[in-house]
């Protein structure tokens, strides 16, 4: 068995000892730096319009079949069916969509109301993880958030203002 070696750190040895924690310290910081970075909130962009472009695009290939071509949403949208599920509300300023900070917009969108509401419930939307990515998803939100009057989405800045980090 190896005796442990016991004798006063050398400037060479302590030059070692200082290097190690210094580079520790480091990764400690930028592993705190990427956590912080990922964490952030995500934002929408409904003046940039390559953003709202493309978004709207997305809106159509992906979207529009449900919640309409001008965002206005299935007929009773509030109105349960037959078989308990609520048809697609509409995106524009007469549905809730603004009342949602981008977050849960955003888990809405890519995992489905069932992953945001929990329990056993029932949607006809699905989530679109795989088919969009994030910046997809942002992007399709954009245009939504473009499309509201000015008061809108000044109502729904304040919601994403409360719920900022």
């Amino acid at each position: 068995m190896t005796q442990p070696d016991l004798r006063p750190a050398t400037p060479r040895r302590r030059g070692w000892i200082t290097a190690l924690g210094l580079g520790l310290l480091g990764a400690a910081a930028a592993w705190t730096w990427v956590a912080t970075q990922s964490a952030a909130a995500p934002v929408l962009h409904p003046d940039d319009p390559d953003v709202v472009r493309r978004g709207h695009a997305l809106y159509a290939t992906h979207c529009a079949s449900c919640h309409g071509k001008n965002l206005a949403g299935q007929p009773e949208w509030r109105r349960r069916r037959a078989d308990g599920r609520l048809p697609a509300p509409p995106h524009d300023a007469t549905g809730h969509t603004w009342h949602h900070p981008t977050a849960q917009l955003l888990q809405l969108t890519l995992d489905g109301p069932a992953a945001v509401v929990g329990g056993d419930y029932q949607s006809d939307m699905p989530g679109f993880r795989g088919t969009l990515d994030e910046v997809d998803a942002l992007a399709v939100l954009s245009y939504i958030k473009s499309t509201w009057p000015a008061e809108i989405r000044e109502r729904h800045d304040v919601i994403e203002s409360r719920h900022a980090h």
